[in-house]
């Protein structure tokens, strides 16, 4: 259903001061480049990441709207193909859309590990193939969320568009792959003094005093350094926002209000929480069923306990549409709302 009034002060509901709206926030922050979307399954991030990049593309950026979530579902939303390579969306100037792909990073990682792997073996003395660590170490559930934010990361170092705005997968999984930056930090400095002791004792143990090359030594220093970097960008409040977007309902705001505090102890800013799929208390009449009478009552409920946990923190409260949010053209017509 479509409102006909201002989505901020529908019924006196919902009062969002104009300081706290979504583009009045992003004006107030001009370099503001990656923005991520996150929430609950099914709550609709992927059509307000797509309007929001599809907003910053028609304002002239060059804007790459690129998925994180397993469950990919751009070429969806935008009736193309963007699987393969980040691809230019038909009919929008600017707008660069990419759904990642995890497999060749997987790969290589398992390559790159297989020679770590050796190479530790080698200088340990140890008798064994290394093909046997390399499957235990990839088999680990979260070896697929490292590989996708090793991609994450590649296309924000390269630096090729003005924004980014991230679809993410459901909150808990946006968590790890957020928080990845601080546990790599952590795991990467213990391994690294482990590291140093042993180079260090080996080098006392030696008959030669001839400094050994260590590139398992060299790669965690690269790989610390390469991860700085990342949680450098990540924890940026003036160059990163991550979104929540909810449905004015006990479990999506339930979602949120345990993962924002989360996301700030791992120092990811906040931009802010998006309400979505709100039925207009105007299109009720005498005729309505008691069931959209229900939903509107119960949202009522929802949208007044959103307002007192999340004061000063909504962006925007957008309608449930009267059709489903696909194509370019729906687009344009969320992005409207949502700005």
């Amino acid at each position: 259903m479509q409102s006909t009034h201002s989505p901020a002060s529908w019924d006196g509901v919902v009062s969002i001061a104009p300081d706290e709206m979504m583009r009045a926030y992003l004006s107030a922050r001009p370099g503001l480049k990656y923005l991520f979307y996150g929430g609950k399954g099914g709550v609709g991030k992927t059509a307000l990441a797509g309007a929001t990049a599809l907003w910053f593309a028609t304002r002239g950026r060059r804007t790459l709207l690129a998925s994180t979530n397993p469950v990919h579902s751009l070429s969806g939303l935008l009736e193309q193909d963007v699987s393969r390579q980040a691809t230019a969306v038909q009919g929008v100037e600017n707008l660069w859309a990419y759904e990642i792909d995890t497999r060749e990073t997987i790969e290589r990682l398992k390559g790159d590990i297989r020679d770590k792997i050796r190479w530790f073996l080698k200088f340990a003395d140890i008798q064994t193939r290394a093909d046997e660590f390399v499957e235990s170490a990839t088999m680990n559930p979260a070896f697929e969320e490292s590989a996708m934010f090793e991609n994450m990361v590649d296309l924000m170092f390269r630096d090729d568009y003005d924004v980014y705005v991230f679809d993410t997968a459901p909150t808990a999984n946006a968590r790890r792959l957020l928080g990845m930056s601080k546990v790599y930090a952590l795991w990467v400095n213990k391994m690294l003094r482990s590291r140093e002791e042993a180079r260090s004792l080996r080098e006392l143990l030696s008959f030669t005093k001839k400094k050994q090359a260590d590139p398992l030594l060299d790669y965690l220093v690269q790989f610390r350094d390469r991860m700085g970097q990342a949680r450098a960008l990540l924890t940026d409040p003036a160059r990163t926002g991550f979104f929540f977007v909810a449905l004015p309902e006990a479990l999506p705001i339930a979602v949120i209000s345990r993962f924002i505090d989360w996301f700030r102890d791992f120092g990811i800013p906040v931009g802010g929480v998006i309400v979505n799929m709100v039925i207009d208390p105007a299109v009720l009449d005498t005729a309505s069923s008691e069931f959209v009478a229900n939903r509107v009552a119960m949202q009522r409920q929802h949208l007044a306990a959103i307002q007192e946990k999340f004061a000063g923190q909504v962006r925007a409260v957008l309608p449930l549409y009267d059709r489903e949010v696909r194509g370019t053209a729906m687009l344009r017509r969320v992005a409207a709302d949502l700005f």
